[in-house]
């Protein structure tokens, strides 16, 4: 749980609201923010997919707006949604978008969400659609010298055999776009494809145009995934920034973290920073990257423009995690400096459990990991806020049953998904 006797303080007239579109109601990250502000005296709204949602059973949360939406909307009907929002709050309010459609949309949308009273980072309008995009951030990755793993991007079954016969198997096929993963997926996630004769059966389903890109994958046994949580004033100046590493993911090494520590990584922290400068964002970002020890090279796989999932893992000796950093930012507060916590960890109960069973199968370890915790923060448990947790229990029979079916099938095909 986080510092409730923390050395600044919030503008508790200035609400905040969780955006998310789409439908997943078990998102420990939206929870994690409402109790962040909410601790502070912070008053939290959050747009929900049902008045019985984790988020929405938290007693640090003012008001949920139920809004079943499926992130294929047209942008012209979100807008209008989040302005009867805005009505129904009636005071300034700072956005914090969970997830990418959320994130592009605010920023393609600026003048009449800040004129509704919305706060948020004013950004680039088309840089966060590029960034969610795989092939524009590989592009950008490209043009500033920042390492990623090698991708292709076929524009047809014709692309996809002539990459199939020079490829080096096992690769990597994801979602292009960032915004067709709803409506129109290729693939289920990020997925590992084992044989030539796998590629090109699953291509088969993907059309004459097909929306995936295709990377070399980086073998685990050579490789550690790190994470980057951070804020950016309008100069891309860090006003908080945080490194750790993975321990677990599920679906294991291509999903979403189930289990991390904080780990100081400044070479991580400087590359960071330097690439937010170069690209010019601001705002909160979630990096995931994979440190390649066949090179030595840190490669930039996911750039998320909004808060992360798991950014409750990182807040600093002050007190600040991005979400209260952004918060005070955008109220006209000093963010206070202060180092971050090494040796905590995370952990998100549901899905660690499945990720314990398949990483002690594989042998994988994390040699970065610490041996031992200094603190732990759970995603879902909380001594002062315990009904998202039961909530989360009561909704998670199907989803937890479909996570054992993938460790099955992990266990049996080799293959993983996300």
């Amino acid at each position: 749980m986080g510092n409730d006797s923390v050395p600044f303080a919030v503008d508790r007239e200035v609400p905040g609201l969780i955006v998310k579109f789409g439908s997943y109601p078990l998102h420990h990250g939206g929870v994690g923010a409402i109790r962040s502000l909410g601790r502070l005296g912070v008053p939290m709204y959050a747009i929900t997919e049902d008045r019985y949602t984790p988020a929405a059973a938290s007693r640090h949360l003012t008001g949920a707006f139920p809004w079943p939406t499926t992130g294929a909307e047209e942008p012209e009907r979100l807008v209008d949604g989040m302005l009867r929002v805005a009505r129904r709050i009636g005071r300034p309010t700072v956005l914090i978008p969970t997830d990418e459609e959320a994130a592009v949309l605010i920023a393609e949308h600026q003048e009449p969400l800040s004129g509704a009273g919305f706060l948020f980072p004013r950004v680039e309008p088309e840089l966060p659609r590029r960034l969610a995009s795989k092939q524009g951030l590989h592009e950008l990755c490209v043009e500033h010298g920042i390492a990623s793993p090698a991708t292709s991007f076929p524009e047809s079954y014709g692309d996809i055999v002539k990459f199939a016969a020079a490829a080096a198997f096992p690769v990597v096929a994801k979602n292009r776009e960032a915004f067709t993963r709803r409506s129109r997926p290729a693939v289920n996630g990020t997925t590992r494809i084992e044989t030539l004769e796998g590629l090109l059966g699953l291509a088969r389903d993907w059309g004459e145009r097909p929306g995936v890109i295709l990377q070399e994958y980086l073998p685990r046994e050579q490789a550690e995934d790190w994470i980057v949580h951070a804020y950016f004033d309008a100069d891309s100046e860090p006003r908080a920034l945080f490194t750790g590493v993975k321990v677990r993911s599920w679906p294991p090494h291509a999903g979403m973290t189930a289990n991390a520590y904080v780990v100081d990584n400044p070479e991580l922290a400087d590359l960071a920073a330097r690439f937010i400068k170069q690209i010019g964002f601001t705002g909160v970002i979630d990096l995931d990257l994979r440190f390649d020890r066949r090179d030595g090279q840190y490669k930039l796989l996911d750039f998320n423009p909004r808060m992360g999932a798991q950014f409750r893992l990182f807040e600093s000796e002050s007190g600040i995690d991005v979400v209260r950093a952004m918060h005070l930012h955008l109220t006209g507060r000093p963010v206070p400096e202060g180092e971050q916590r090494a040796g905590h960890r995370y952990i998100v109960e549901n899905i660690d459990l499945p990720a314990l069973l398949a990483y002690r199968r594989s042998g994988y370890t994390t040699p970065h990991a610490p041996p031992h915790a200094s603190g732990t923060e759970l995603a879902w448990l909380a001594a002062d806020d315990m009904k998202p947790f039961f909530t989360m229990l009561a909704r998670f029979v199907r989803p937890g049953a479909k996570h054992l079916y993938q460790l099955w099938r992990t266990n049996k095909h080799g293959s993983t998904t996300s």
